[in-house]
């Protein structure tokens, strides 16, 4: 029961200093209006938009796997015994570094798409 309680708990720690630090990112988009931006956008102007917020997103992501890496690293060099049942502290800090890694990866690669849609025009103008 101890261990159930643990786990629901670290999980909600979790999701809450997500939340957070979504809400510390970015230019203030909601998922709506991005989604409306995306779906909108056909001016070079209008991409570069997106290419910029998803930079942004992606530097954001970047600082928090750093950080998250320092954390896994601290956690590493524990071996107390405490903290050789599952799941460790260590096992949550790996999983969040590599899902800062995952979706600053993402961000990058939205943005160079749409940093290669505001240059497309460009490019067919100057032939």
């Amino acid at each position: 029961m101890n261990h159930k309680i643990k786990i629901v708990t670290s999980l909600i720690v979790l999701a809450a200093g997500m939340a957070y630090a979504e809400s510390q990112t970015g230019a203030g988009y909601s998922s709506a209006e991005l989604q409306s931006m995306i779906r909108s956008a056909h001016s070079t102007q209008q991409y570069q938009a997106l290419a910029t917020y998803f930079r942004s997103r992606q530097e954001a992501l970047e600082k928090q796997a750093v950080a998250e890496k320092a954390e896994l690293d601290r956690r590493s060099q524990i071996t107390a015994a405490a903290y050789q049942k599952y799941p460790r502290p260590v096992d949550s800090s790996r999983n969040r570094y590599e899902y800062f890694t995952y979706e600053a990866n993402q961000m990058g690669q939205q943005a160079a798409h749409y940093e290669s849609l505001s240059s497309s025009p460009q490019q067919l103008a100057a032939k």
